[in-house]
């Protein structure tokens, strides 16, 4: 149980000064509760520097206080009460007068120092665009992770709106996107410009895409549209796959497919057949692939091991009557008739291992294209190419159709003529950029499992008796 502390002598009662006798418990002359006041200390603790609080002085009197007990003896803490949970009386012993009513509490109890007297928030924000006022120093690029070193100023100039022309940002909707990717409103990193890219040439419509397993897309194209020396139309697709296992293989694709294609469309106007405009097209590519290994000797000694940069090409003019296919690796043509009754056809040959094994007759074509060997190529445009042969061949289709000009990509997914007619839609003719969608939506719901191009090139209908494919 208990105890009470023991009383200290007073001398003087605290309040009027009035000597006191020993054992007093009233002052005899205001009548003073003396039990109720304790020794008055003669200074406040200090705490040190350090934090630690010095010992307690001694009490007054000599007398020796209890310490505060840390539990009630059974390892729990002391309770701890309020001054307004306790019963009081005043100083005559009669009780004190109930407190007045509290107001409801809050559902959660308040944290220290919480104002009550502010709008109730709602629990939710609305996301809101980024303001297209704010300017590109307001909002840094995201890779960069650096913060303002002073807060912004209340009033921001105006950022200037995108011009005609100019990207717009695929977040914000309304920043211009700068040289190096960013969005120059809400700094938003854009997507590449080569992870899938659309065009469309008159007649002819190319797609290209990074498929679901690359990092990058190492594909690229060149379409076209010309008029021959006689006002007829020539249409032109180019379409390059760069070699994984090179250095640069996207630089590759890119410089080639744009050599080939500016080639064919001003040679072709010139009067050049365009069987020999397509040979000269792929020279022209490769010369173009080989300037690019002319590296500093400082690059080379970073990257002694490195392939020179390397692609396969594949291409296609088609004119009045005429179609003409050029190539050098494993990149292929295919040729799908309007009527569908009529066979398709590839009008290409790998130069691949498997080609080589099925043209020696050593493997048959299932066999050749199952072993893991298949699709290492034997022709492609670069520097280090063993020799470069380039391949054209033409055809006189007597009916109308769809040229198909394609990488790897696509038609390891639609291998033989029959399967690429299946999965191209009826109305490819008339709308090839359709069309190429839908091809290249095909490679993907197969697995994506490389880059995938592909450019459609509608044959238009010739008199009967021109020719055969």
């Amino acid at each position: 149980m208990s105890q009470m502390p023991q009383q200290a002598a007073v001398s003087k009662c605290p309040s009027c000064e009035e000597p006191l006798e020993p054992g007093d418990r009233f002052c005899g002359a205001c009548g003073y509760d003396l039990s109720a006041v304790p020794p008055r200390p003669d200074d406040h603790p200090t705490v040190a520097v350090g934090g630690a609080v010095p010992a307690p002085a001694p009490a007054p009197d000599g007398v020796d206080w209890p310490a505060a007990r840390d539990s009630d003896g059974h390892g729990r803490p002391v309770p701890v009460h309020a001054a307004a949970e306790l019963p009081g009386t005043d100083s005559g012993g009669s009780p004190l007068p109930p407190p007045p009513a509290a107001p409801p509490a809050p559902s959660a109890p308040p944290a220290p120092g919480v104002r009550f007297d502010r709008p109730r928030e709602p629990e939710e924000y609305p996301l809101q665009a980024p303001d297209p006022r704010l300017t590109a120093s307001a909002a840094p690029h995201a890779e960069q992770g650096t913060e303002p070193a002073a807060p912004a100023a209340p009033a921001a100039a105006p950022a200037a709106a995108p011009a005609a022309g100019d990207k717009v940002c695929v977040a914000c909707r309304a920043g211009r996107v700068d040289d190096d990717g960013y969005c120059e409103n809400c700094g938003h990193a854009q997507p590449r410009e080569r992870d899938h890219m659309e065009q469309e040439s008159g007649p002819v419509a190319a797609v290209s895409d990074r498929g679901l397993r690359h990092h990058r897309n190492e594909d690229a194209f060149s379409v076209g549209c010309t008029a021959l020396p006689d006002g007829a139309p020539a249409s032109v697709a180019i379409v390059c796959d760069g070699v994984s296992s090179a250095t640069r293989p996207d630089d590759a694709s890119l410089a080639a497919s744009r050599a080939a294609g500016e080639l064919l469309l001003t040679a072709l106007p010139r009067g050049t057949h365009p069987q020999q405009a397509m040979h000269d097209a792929i020279l022209a590519a490769s010369h173009a692939v080989n300037a690019l290994a002319d590296e500093p000797a400082t690059a080379r000694e970073q990257g002694p091991h490195q392939n020179a940069p390397a692609c396969t090409l594949v291409g296609a003019v088609v004119t009045a009557g005429l179609l003409v296919v050029g190539w050098v690796g494993d990149s292929r043509v295919y040729w799908v008739p309007a009527d569908r009754a009529t066979p398709p056809a590839r009008l290409t040959e790998d130069d691949s291992w498997a080609a080589q094994m099925v043209a020696a007759g050593l493997m048959n074509e299932a066999e050749a294209y199952a072993d893991e060997r298949a699709h290492a190529i034997t022709g492609w445009l670069g520097a280090d190419a063993y020799e470069l042969e380039p391949h054209t061949a033409s055809f006189k289709p007597d009916r109308p159709g769809v040229v198909v000009v394609c990488t790897d990509g696509l038609w390891n997914y639609a291998e033989s003529a029959e399967e690429m007619a299946d999965a191209m839609p009826l109305d490819a003719a008339a709308r090839p950029l359709h069309g190429a969608r839908v091809l290249v939506g095909h490679a993907l719901d197969g697995g994506g499992h490389d880059n995938v191009t592909v450019a459609l090139v509608p044959f238009p209908a010739v008199p009967q008796g021109a020719g055969s494919a």
